[in-house]
């Protein structure tokens, strides 16, 4: 039983990663749970790998850590991401790289919590809505049995998603909230880096308590315009012409 400290989406931005280890460690959360995406689309790849390896954290890979090692493509890829992964490739170091490569797909904790990066048997997969929760849920019974809870990221949004039977229903996120033992919980505590959303600036994790069996989500400013300066220069931002170059060539030959 242990407080965890959940994060995912960091995509190589230090200074979100820094605000959020702050605050968990602020809270009391030592033990971190990490549900991929450690690297890519920022700067400091290198930096957010040592810092979560530093501290021990358990750790699943995402897409963008398999993308940046090649053990993935780019075919599902949004055209600034292409263009930043490539980047990330190059300038990830030997030490980085063995470590992403050393990442399971899944952990199983406690005997009763799952950590993936996206859907149970699709690391790409934007796991959103009743439908997708329920298909997870019957991967859950089927490829996990006895496990409760799974923790998933991917998408960006803090989201809290109950399964009974084969009703699925969306929990509101204020407090925390409570995980009953007789059901099964989908939970994404949001996006490190908020470079690619609307709110910007704001780091988004959560705590998980095993003990009571309850989550609260957390969120944090962060110096955004420094990470995204640093992004700028190193080179990971696409620029207009370089953008529709990548869309004719996906065109043309069907990938980059």
């Amino acid at each position: 039983m242990a407080l965890y400290g959940v994060l995912g989406d960091i995509h190589g931005n230090r200074e979100a990663l820094l605000a959020a280890l702050g605050a968990l460690e602020r809270r009391g959360a030592h033990l971190l749970l990490c549900v991929g995406d450690i690297v890519g689309y920022n700067a400091d790849s290198d930096a957010c790998v040592a810092l979560l390896r530093e501290r021990g954290a358990l750790a699943v890979a995402g897409n963008h850590d398999l993308i940046s090692i090649g053990k993935l493509g780019f075919a599902r890829c949004a055209n600034k991401v292409v263009y930043s992964l490539k980047r990330t490739r190059r300038s990830l170091s030997a030490q980085s790289s063995a470590y992403l490569a050393s990442l399971p797909a899944h952990r199983i904790l406690e005997d009763r919590i799952l950590l993936v990066h996206a859907g149970i048997r699709d690391v790409e997969q934007y796991v959103v809505g009743a439908d997708q929760i329920r298909h997870n849920a019957a991967y859950l019974r089927s490829d996990y049995p006895g496990l409760k809870v799974c923790m998933f990221g991917h998408v960006h949004m803090q989201k809290v998603y109950e399964v009974d039977g084969e009703e699925v229903r969306e929990l509101p996120l204020d407090g925390r909230v409570a995980l009953h033992r007789d059901r099964r919980y989908f939970i994404n505590p949001g996006s490190v880096d908020a470079a690619r959303k609307p709110n910007r600036g704001v780091a988004e994790f959560a705590v998980l308590d095993s003990d009571a069996m309850c989550v609260e989500f957390l969120r944090i400013a962060y110096d955004s315009e420094t990470s995204e300066a640093k992004a700028a220069n190193g080179g990971y931002r696409i620029g207009p012409w370089q953008e529709r170059l990548y869309s004719l060539r996906r065109r043309l030959v069907g990938s980059l």
